[in-house]
């Protein structure tokens, strides 16, 4: 999970969470409808509990700081992880800790929020209670924030062959992928053999995609140029494949190819208008407009798609609402579930399309602006005020590619090269929850520019028998 104050009321002490308090259906507070839908505000505490400790429900958690309410973050992990840098710790820029900050550290000031470590297993809609694996809560107004997973279209099994990235898990496996194909190629005396192990192919032109590839062109090329005897790292075969007619299609024309430019020049392939048809653990199986074509390939990387998380069918499934053809649950112009205004979705589980043909992205600045404005609307209803429907400002997007070189767009200004990376550097750095990862990461940068180290090329885990390294690419 994870998209992841003092009270106006003053000083107070917290009731236990894993023991539910009066049930919420003689609760004064329950927030199922305002004036307009019923409400009735009482001197009690309001208990809204937040599921996911992610961009979406910590600001949601944040921004509720001094309202008149007894918060709960339930999440099964203990910190906030910043995932558009999260590709990063995958090739050895970062560290997990540059990029993760405690959620209790976080929000060890706001004297009515509570964390709680557990894990949701269900949810109860009809008494307004949400299943942990080790209890249960009861709540009066719910915030379901619990992110995404990567997408295979059907084809779950390829999963354990092309890991997405969504985790710290998933980065530091997938950092062990790369580090080792070179470790292997390196004793590798079959040509044929050493390019398949220094081929890298990545399947999704995304931001997500495109960043891993100018990554490791900057890994191949610059930080490992000097640690091998026997191969030269900068001859890796990095491969874009992405099934449109162009990468970073979110971007307008122009700058996806400039980006496309900027990819090529760092000698990453980008194959557009080209499908995945079948993975395995030595090739990738493509369909081109040219007809089939087989990749040998030992390292792939998945960045296609995303699903909602798995919590997604337990909401839908206990409050009979509907669920997009990702899984996302298809919100109300208020991020409310319909037929139950106290469940808010927001986030990467969302589906909003008020105001717009296509469903708001599973972007960071999404979910940031959904959990705000939830937290606003939740403090309108205990005044017994309304509350305008949820509408988000588009501050533009960014995708960086390589040293020095990034797309931005803002509006109508589209801005490319060395100014947009330091823009896409400054914007990011200043997300950062903490001040001492902004301090971190900002050292590690500057170190990795002018040194082209990358201090965090760790191989972690056991590492495989010689005659089991044919097959470390089939496990994550």
């Amino acid at each position: 999970m994870g998209e992841s104050g003092d009270g106006v009321l003053g000083f107070f002490t917290s009731t236990t969470p894993l023991h539910p308090n009066t049930p919420s259906s003689q609760h004064p507070a329950r927030m199922g409808d305002e004036t307009q839908r019923g409400i009735h505000v009482s001197t009690e505490r309001h208990r809204v509990v937040i599921i996911g400790g992610g961009f979406g429900g910590l600001h949601a958690a944040l921004a509720l700081k001094r309202a008149p309410v007894q918060v709960t973050l339930i999440d099964r992990r203990n910190f906030h992880l910043f995932q558009p840098l999260l590709y990063q710790v995958a090739t050895g820029g970062l560290s997990p800790a540059n990029i993760a900050a405690p959620l209790r550290a976080v929000l060890r000031k706001q004297r009515n929020c509570d964390v709680v470590l557990d894990e949701v297993v269900g949810f109860d809609a009809a008494n307004r209670r949400v299943k942990l694996r080790n209890g249960e809560l009861d709540y009066d107004t719910l915030i379901v924030a619990a992110g995404s997973r990567s997408s295979y279209f059907g084809r779950d099994d390829w999963e354990r062959l092309a890991p997405g990235l969504k985790s710290v898990e998933d980065a530091t496996g997938i950092r062990r992928r790369i580090l080792l194909a070179f470790e292997t190629a390196d004793r590798e005396r079959d040509p044929a053999r050493r390019r398949e192990w220094l081929t890298f192919v990545l399947i999704g032109g995304g931001p997500t995609g495109v960043e891993l590839a100018g990554a490791l062109a900057e890994i191949s090329r610059h930080s490992l140029k000097h640690d091998f005897r026997h191969i030269d790292p900068g001859e890796a075969n990095i491969v874009i494949v992405e099934a449109e007619p162009r990468i970073l299609g979110t971007f307008p024309e122009e700058l996806s190819a400039k980006a496309t430019n900027a990819l090529r020049k760092i000698g990453v392939t980008v194959r557009t208008q080209t499908r995945v048809t079948d993975i395995g653990a030595d090739r990738v199986v493509l369909d081109t407009p040219d007809g089939t074509e087989t990749l040998p390939a030992r390292t792939v990387l998945w960045a296609a798609g995303v699903r909602a998380s798995e919590l997604s069918p337990l909401l839908a499934k206990a409050s009979g609402c509907e669920t997009d053809r990702g899984g996302r649950i298809i919100v109300e112009p208020d991020l409310s579930v319909p037929g139950h205004p106290e469940v808010f979705v927001i986030g990467d589980m969302a589906c909003y399309k008020h105001g717009g043909d296509r469903p708001l992205p599973g972007v960071a600045p999404v979910a940031i602006q959904e959990g705000k404005y939830v937290a606003t609307l939740i403090r309108r209803r205990l005044a017994g005020k309304a509350a305008k429907p949820f509408r988000y400002r588009d501050y533009g997007n960014l995708a960086t590619i390589g040293r020095s070189a990034a797309v931005a767009q803002f509006g109508r200004l589209q801005v490319s090269g060395f100014i947009a990376w330091v823009l896409w550097l400054f914007i990011h750095l200043m997300k950062l929850v903490q001040f001492q990862n902004r301090v971190l990461v900002f050292v590690q940068w500057a170190w990795s520019y002018f040194t082209f180290n990358r201090a965090a090329r760790l191989i972690t885990g056991e590492l495989p028998d010689a005659d089991k390294r044919d097959d470390e690419s089939a496990k994550v």
